[in-house]
């Protein structure tokens, strides 16, 4: 119930549709009694529209997000057991109708994750993902990632496959049921989760509701970093798309807490997460003076 309330609700409150009903209801209205008031709306709507669609307000919205999480650092530690992939980066229905690969904007996920891979011959892939769409049923996300990380010459037999789940809660909860099964989990396996800078907080979070605890790989990055924080956009539609992506994810990770699905509000990296450097050995001649 929650997934298609969310769906559905989430199509009537993002900005770019918000501004687009403001403007037919205005229109509307300067044809009735309420004129003047259909006019002010109208007026509001334009604005809005200009405001959202060329100014940094996207950009000011998403650099938290994407700086929330840094990488975390692979040179140290255990080898990673594995490489957690949520789903999202595909377009299925339309990757299914013209039976070709067709990644989205988030399809770094997929991208970063054959260079894993690739870096770390030993380690393996899990990906996450069902069918998450409501008019357009087709088959799952993590069935297409694995077809085309195979594709690029990743072993299916380093492939472990989470078919179900359809939102970021339950990515974290069936990944965590399917890797358990499988005897992969523990505290002496390290996973790592892979998925959009700016959804990381949010993913980060349901894994540890989820009681997994995972180390963040984020990719997809939307900015260059802080310098971009005053640079405005040269097309309305992506400045809408931008504070659609951003607006969502704060909107889901407000949702996400008061429904008890991630364990912060703001979830953050944890003190003291980041593997320690080695001690550095002493001198053979001071380790002697001081058994001395």
């Amino acid at each position: 119930m929650f997934f298609y309330l969310a769906k559905l609700l989430w199509f009537f409150l993002q900005p770019s549709c918000l501004i687009a009903f403001l403007l037919l209801l205005g229109t509307i209205m300067v044809w009735t009694y309420w004129a003047r008031w259909g006019r002010r709306i109208v007026a509001l709507a334009a604005f809005l529209l200009l405001v959202v669609g060329l100014s940094p307000l996207g950009n000011w919205l998403v650099l938290p997000l994407e700086d929330r999480f840094p990488r975390t650092n692979l040179a140290e530690g255990p080898l990673p057991t594995g490489f957690i992939v949520l789903g999202g980066a595909e377009q299925r229905y339309i990757g299914e109708g013209r039976n070709a690969p067709t990644l989205n904007e988030a399809g770094d996920r997929i991208v970063e994750a054959a260079l894993l891979a690739e870096r770390f011959p030993e380690s393996l892939i899990a990906i996450s993902g069902g069918d998450a769409t409501l008019f357009y049923p087709s088959s799952s996300e993590a069935l297409g990632t694995a077809t085309i990380l195979s594709g690029l010459g990743i072993d299916k037999d380093r492939l472990v496959l989470e078919d179900q789940s359809r939102d970021t809660y339950e990515n974290a909860k069936l990944t965590k049921a399917e890797l358990g099964k499988k005897e992969l989990l523990g505290p002496d396996k390290r996973w790592v989760l892979i998925t959009s800078a700016a959804h990381m907080p949010r993913a980060m979070g349901c894994f540890r509701q989820a009681g997994f605890e995972v180390e963040p790989w984020p990719v997809d990055y939307r900015t260059r970093g802080p310098e971009d924080a005053w640079r405005p956009f040269d097309k309305v539609s992506e400045g809408l798309r931008r504070v659609d992506m951003a607006t969502r994810e704060w909107v889901g990770l407000f949702t996400y807490w008061i429904t008890g699905r991630t364990n912060a509000l703001f979830p953050a990296p944890e003190a003291g997460s980041e593997w320690p450097e080695p001690p550095e050995a002493e001198p053979e001649g001071e380790a002697g003076l001081d058994a001395a």
